[in-house]
Order: structure tokens, then C-alpha cells, then sequence
């Protein structure tokens, strides 16, 4: 028997235990970000914004230094990282690709943590590297960078966070 798997939009609108669907949480958005401070080399910034636009389907907008540090030689407004933030059709399909595709690539994966989740209704995910996305599974590994992916949600409770994720798919340690 070969069923149609449900995407996440579509179980996030069957969600049960709410005696009115308006108090059912929901994904307000998803932020990607990746920081380039690491990099010495400014012609490797390009190289983040490309592969960070091809991840999730969106040109990042660069973020730049709010303070000057001499000891990192960096100034203000000096570009620090790129962030993305996705709504609508991208978050979902970002999302769908995030948990079916990119985190089983994951090695060692047993799970994300349900820590991760704060007292407002966000969940934050951290990724070490870039490369388990399919989209840029073809390129050379010289440049490994990190991700760092918020989900904002209506949830009024960290408990409520992990039930609402754990109801749409999201694979958490036990």
C-alpha cells in the first residue's frame, strides 16, 4: 500500500486537544542565519550567500558588526553573517526538506533536542554543517559552514513547542 505522506502545512492544520481551532499553535516564520565571522577571506562571503540562497530558495540579506572590535578587526557594519527569513509555500517546503531530507543525512543522528525550545514558543536548531542538504551535496567541502534555524510558533509554552513539532514530524531525542 503506498500512502501520500503528509507534508508539514498539512498536519499543522489537524491538530488535536483545542476546544477552538484558533488556539491551535502555528508557524509564524523560520529565520535561517549563517555567521561569516570566521572567515578571513571576504571572496568567501560570496560563497555563503550563494549556498545559503540555494538552501533555502531566498536571497539572504547581509547582517552587519553592531560594535567595532579591534581584537577581531572587524568594524561597524562590517558583514558578520546572512540571514534569511522565510513564510508562506518556502517556510513549509524548507521545512519539509529540513526534517525528511537534511537531518536524517545528519551523521550520528539520533534526534534534535527538546531543550532547544525557550518559554516564547521558538524552537532553535543548530546545524554544523551546511552540507547536509541536498541542494549543495555536489560541491567541494572546503568551505563547511554552519546554520542556525528558528522556528517561530504561536505556542504559548516550551512544553507546547515540542508537542506542536513532534505532532508535525520533527524527530526529537528520547
Amino acid at each position: 500500500m503506498n500512502k501520500k505522506q503528509l507534508t508539514i502545512k498539512e498536519k499543522s492544520k489537524i491538530v488535536p486537544g483545542y476546544k477552538n481551532p484558533m488556539q491551535m499553535p502555528r508557524i509564524l516564520k523560520v529565520i535561517v542565519s549563517s555567521g561569516v565571522g570566521s572567515f578571513k577571506d571576504k571572496s568567501k562571503f560570496k560563497v555563503v550567500e550563494d549556498r545559503l540562497a540555494r538552501i533555502t530558495g531566498q536571497k539572504p540579506a547581509p547582517r552587519g558588526a553592531k560594535v567595532s572590535i579591534s581584537s577581531f578587526k572587524s568594524r561597524q557594519g562590517d558583514t558578520v553573517g546572512y540571514q534569511v527569513t522565510l513564510r508562506g509555500k518556502r517556510m513549509f517546503d524548507f521545512l519539509d526538506r529540513l526534517v525528511h531530507l537534511a537531518l536524517p543525512r545528519t551523521k550520528d543522528f539520533r534526534g534534535i533536542s527538546p531543550d532547544a525550545a525557550d518559554e516564547m514558543g521558538n524552537y532553535t536548531l543548530g546545524i554544523k554543517e551546511h552540507t547536509i542538504f541536498p541542494e549543495t551535496s555536489d560541491e567541494e567541502l572546503k568551505d563547511v559552514f554552519g546554520l542556525a534555524v528558528t522556528i517561530v510558533t504561536t505556542a504559548k509554552s516550551k512544553d507546547e513547542v515540542v508537542a506542536f513539532l513532534t505532532h508535525l514530524g520533527f524527530p526529537f531525542r528520547k
